[in-house]
């Protein structure tokens, strides 16, 4: 039956437009979810070797070694380079700071990577190895049981077309006995025949339609597949969500812990966070974990240090570019907008993490780390 279909020599039972759409649904989810399932992982982790391996330690059933992060072995390397090359030198304090910044950073990666492997990749595959291979089961079964029907369909068309035959266009022009008697009793063989198919085609309907039912039950089963996976989504963001808000204030304390030290020029290079697309300081401040404060207590007599009679002094004053924007935080600070050119001056006393800034006829003061020193 299936290849007289094929080659389009029978005829076959179609199933009704809903049932179709359901199946076409469930065939696109299942590939769907293949998809992000496989570049969910390459994204937690890059290596396609590692991933191998995990999967073969899975396949097995035993657990999976620890792997350190990226991270985590650079600051390992820092750290060892720091201790060899001098952890009193300024170099060698710095790359104590920024190993220790790393390592937090593969701290914060390797709990991304748990948490979104539990909260999103696991429901997918399971999913995919379990409730998928139940509905291809059951559709491999319905494809079986429709087969049958359609078989019984042919075999009673084929017995009703002859059993007509013989009725209408009896031998009786046959002389020899034998021969007549055969002749005579075909119809009743035939009649026969169609009973029999008659019955096997209902047993076949009853079986198909039951089986039908059982698959279209699971079919609608994929709604509540989506709305689970809608579930893990949401947690997967916020998972890395959480993840990048942590990567953003350990590289911005390590700013702030390299400005401190003695010979270290900030300002010459962009910060390890990327600029802020984002053109309004009120929606930067509500997107980006910022600390409570930047700038620490003021030093003494600063705070009555009133910005618009200091002069600038007559050297020291450099261009700088905004790298992203800044909402001031009272009005002895200036607002910053992303890629502005600004005139920058130090005064004496001031905290280290900050600058006095000018643009125009506006002056304040302005965070050292969200500033790139042009000349």
């Amino acid at each position: 039956q299936f290849t007289e279909e094929k080659f389009g020599q029978a005829e076959k039972t179609e199933l009704d437009a809903n049932f179709e759409n359901l199946l076409a649904r469930a065939d696109s989810t299942k590939n769907w979810t293949e998809k992000i399932l496989r570049q969910t992982e390459v994204l937690l982790q890059p290596n396609p070797s590692a991933r191998v391996e995990e999967f073969l330690y899975e396949k097995l059933d035993r657990k999976v070694p620890s792997r350190v992060t990226n991270g985590e072995l650079l600051a390992q390397y820092m750290a060892e380079a720091a201790s060899e090359l001098g952890p009193t030198t300024p170099y060698g304090k710095t790359l104590i700071k920024v190993s220790e910044a790393e390592k937090r950073l593969g701290a914060a990666e390797r709990d991304f990577i748990h948490a979104a492997s539990i909260n999103f990749l696991t429901p997918l595959r399971n999913f995919l190895e379990g409730d998928w291979k139940t509905i291809s089961k059951e559709r491999r079964l319905l494809q079986n049981r429709r087969l049958d029907l359609d078989v019984c369909k042919a075999r009673l068309k084929k017995a009703k077309a002859a059993e007509a035959k013989a009725a209408t266009v009896p031998d009786f022009q046959e002389t020899r006995p034998r021969n007549y008697i055969l002749s005579a009793s075909a119809s009743a063989l035939w009649n026969d025949e169609v009973d029999k198919s008659e019955q096997e085609l209902r047993v076949a309907q009853t079986e198909f339609d039951r089986q039908a039912e059982v698959t279209r039950l699971l079919l609608e089963g994929i709604s509540s597949t989506h709305v689970n996976h809608l579930r893990c989504l949401q947690e997967f963001v916020e998972s890395q969500t959480t993840y990048y808000a942590q990567c953003y204030r350990h590289m911005l304390d390590l700013q702030k812990q390299l400005g401190r030290f003695p010979g270290t020029f900030v300002g010459t290079t962009e910060p390890a966070s990327p600029p802020l697309s984002s053109t309004s300081p009120t929606t930067t401040a509500a997107t980006m974990p910022m600390e409570p404060s930047v700038a620490g207590p003021a030093p003494p007599g600063e705070a009555a240090l009133c910005l618009e009679e200091v002069a600038p002094p007559a050297s020291g004053t450099r261009k700088a570019r905004v790298l992203y924007d800044y909402e001031a935080a009272d009005s002895s600070e200036l607002a910053l907008l992303a890629d502005e050119l600004i005139t920058v001056y130090s005064l004496p006393g001031m905290d280290p993490d900050w600058l006095i800034g000018e643009r125009g006829n506006k002056k304040g003061k302005v965070p050292v780390t969200y500033l790139e020193l042009l000349s």
